[in-house]
């Protein structure tokens, strides 16, 4: 077994079972691209069991803090069996959900959702990639499915050293699907939707967007970054009058088109623009328009910390100009994606926001991703999605 020596003081964040162990940190050793490698202080003691990735800033993840576990097989299963097991304990009002989340599941660089009778999954990191094939076998195990979709297209592949992969990994099947949320149903692409197909992180605050336009009765509801539009169903399934949806992908406008008939919603209250949001929100400002609801989902400004600084300007320019558009009494949902954004940070944009446009308002929630996206105790990264619910006063 290859073995890793941390720098002096290095070892505290792992004696806190963070997983995460960056090339900063490293005085010597390493190991082939998915190798696991035993990781010692500079002491010489036992930290953990982890997957080396020589490619990647974060040079290795820890799988097992315990000396005497076996990084084999059966470790794969057990912990996609847990994973699987864990989701049973949590209420989910859809058939689809998140199965395995990463480093807070015990499986860095792994993220699984199943839609329906087919599990969709992106392995991430170095680690996953080299177990890929026993992973798979271990999610059919503990699922009792027969298709496994990989999509491991995103950007962090790049990170690792690793090729775009996708396409079926067992099994095979339609990969137009539908989801059932709630209240509506939403046609879902495994093959080419975001993520995995869908954001189902979003799913808890599609449903209270829902609850506020039936409680108050929404007129004017505008969903920025509108995607496939389930915030715009959600919008009309509580009643609102009108929902304008704004992306810059015509292709999701359709497919939000779509899901808007397939919910039985006349086609009059909705409408549909392919265009730049932030010059959207400034034409509707010139043209006197206001909206009683407004949704901002943006995608990832800030994948990192490093990038916080340039996306906080881009989070507070949308969300100033949202409240100028916003009537009083009405309702903000606001969200940021980027992990390089705290919940803190993202409070004080937005409240920024509110003051340079000359408004204040109620926070009446704060929002997250849907409980079976977790985070843990012991690795707080896990908080990349947050939100706020503004009344403006």
């Amino acid at each position: 077994m290859k073995v890793v020596r941390l720098r002096a003081g290095k070892e505290r964040s792992l004696l806190r079972r963070h997983p995460w162990i960056f090339e900063s940190a490293i005085a010597k050793g390493g190991g082939d691209a998915g190798e696991t490698v035993q990781v010692e202080s500079d002491q010489g003691q036992f930290l953990g069991w982890a997957a080396f990735s020589p490619a990647s800033k974060i040079r290795a993840r820890v799988w097992s803090f315990d000396e005497a576990q076996r990084i084999d097989a059966s470790f794969f299963t057990a912990a996609c069996a847990r994973a699987v097991q864990a989701r049973t304990r949590f209420d989910i009002p859809s058939n689809a959900m998140r199965l395995v989340h990463g480093e807070s599941d015990g499986l860095p660089g792994l993220i699984v959702d199943r839609y329906g009778d087919t599990l969709v999954a992106q392995f991430a990191s170095s680690g996953v990639e080299r177990w890929k094939d026993a992973i798979a076998d271990a999610l059919l195990a503990a699922t009792g499915l027969h298709k496994l979709y990989e999509r491991s297209d995103a950007s962090s592949r790049a990170l690792e050293g690793l090729p775009e992969v996708t396409g079926w990994l067992r099994g095979q099947g339609d990969v137009e699907l539908l989801l059932q949320e709630h209240d509506w149903e939403l046609a879902v692409n495994i093959a080419d939707g975001h993520k995995t197909g869908f954001y189902l992180d979003q799913r808890d605050s599609r449903k209270r967007f829902s609850d506020y336009a039936r409680r108050l009765r929404f007129e004017r509801v505008l969903n920025c970054y509108c995607y496939t539009g389930g915030f715009t169903v959600a919008a009309l399934t509580g009643g609102a009058t009108h929902v304008t949806s704004i992306d810059s992908s015509g292709p999701a406008l359709e497919k939000a088109a779509a899901n808007v008939a397939l919910n039985g919603f006349d086609a009059g209250r909705a409408s549909f623009m392919d265009a730049d949001v932030n010059a959207s929100l400034r034409q509707f400002i010139d043209q006197g328009r206001s909206f009683d609801a407004i949704v901002l989902d943006p995608p990832k400004f800030a994948p990192t910390v490093a990038h916080a600084e340039r996306a906080a300007r881009a989070y507070k320019d949308i969300n100033r100009l949202a409240f100028k558009l916003l009537e009083p009494g009405g309702v903000l949902f606001t969200y940021s994606c980027s992990g390089g954004i705290s919940a803190d940070l993202f409070h004080k944009i937005v409240a920024s926001a509110g003051c340079d446009a000359g408004v204040d308002g109620y926070i009446h929630e704060r929002m997250g991703g849907a409980p079976d996206h977790p985070m843990t105790v012991n690795f707080p990264e896990g908080e990349y999605l947050k939100g706020l619910v503004v009344m403006r006063k």
